[in-house]
């Protein structure tokens, strides 16, 4: 689309666009709100440079586009505001959110809608997130294998990814678990895209367990084609906006012991669907 109250410079042909002209600490005009909600239909992760968000400006840009939820693992850090997820890295690290290609929470029933990442500390180099595009997974796919994966759905789970990983106190707690289509049709474009990813897909149902591990294994190596991909190198103070019903994404973890810490909220989605 032609865009006049924001400047939108793409990436790559295929997935992610920097969004400039706009503060995102201030209240957004109609016309702005429409132009970012269409850039990131057009390229599915978009990015801002050079904000200043305070908490409550961040989570208030996040509610343009839905309720905001919490996520299932988040520590009680910022107390005052639940809706917040700190993503956190330093030298005491273990683990970090999301170093291995996934959608955020796509375990739960009514998987996210989208998630906004404001980073605050970056390490000195490394630390960039990479994000692929599922449409671009699916419509690489041969005509046999997308009539194979269209009348299939798969288990996801979030027990082995959140359970003691991140410092939760989650002793007797239950998180969540989900069957989704294994090809949903996303519910603005209504374009295809491939909804199986290594962090919490289990199971294709329909699949014997030989079979079905088969057929993951591929298509989670399939997922990281670099033509599916846009690679974003952070900088202070840069936000990306990503649509969880078309993006996977792969936080690099390659500057232990360096530390890099931001916000993120979570915007809550839909139940997914498949529509031939």
């Amino acid at each position: 689309m032609a865009y006049q109250a924001i400047r939108v410079e793409k990436l790559t042909p295929v997935i992610g666009a920097e969004v400039r002209g706009v503060d995102l600490a201030q209240p957004l005009d109609e016309r702005t709100f429409k132009e970012i909600h269409e850039a990131l239909t057009e390229n599915q992760v978009i990015f801002f440079r050079d904000q200043h968000l305070t908490v409550e400006q961040h989570k208030a840009f996040g509610r343009l586009f839905g309720e905001l939820v919490v996520h299932p693992a988040a520590p009680a850090e910022l107390q005052a505001h639940p809706e917040i997820l700190v993503i956190h890295a330093d030298e005491t690290s273990k683990h970090v959110a999301g170093e291995n290609w996934h959608t955020d929470v796509s375990c739960d029933p009514t998987p996210p809608m989208g998630s906004i990442l404001y980073m605050h500390e970056l390490p000195p180099v490394g630390g960039d997130t990479l994000f692929a595009s599922m449409y671009a997974a699916y419509e690489a796919l041969s005509t046999p294998m997308k009539r194979l994966l269209e009348g299939l759905t798969a288990r996801h789970d979030g027990e082995h990814v959140y359970r003691g990983r991140y410092g939760v106190k989650d002793e007797g707690k239950v998180f969540p678990k989900a069957e989704h289509p294994v090809i949903r049709t996303h519910p603005v474009s209504g374009r295809k895209a491939l909804y199986v990813n290594y962090g919490f897909t289990t199971r294709i149902v329909q699949l014997a367990r030989p079979e079905s591990d088969a057929l993951l294994q591929f298509l989670y190596r399939h997922v990281e084609t670099p033509e599916f991909q846009c690679r974003f190198r952070w900088q202070v103070n840069s936000v990306a906006f990503w649509d969880n019903r078309c993006v996977q994404h792969h936080a690099m973890w390659d500057y232990y012991p360096q530390r890099r810490h931001g916000h993120r909220v979570t915007i809550k989605g839909d139940t997914p669907f498949y529509r031939a």
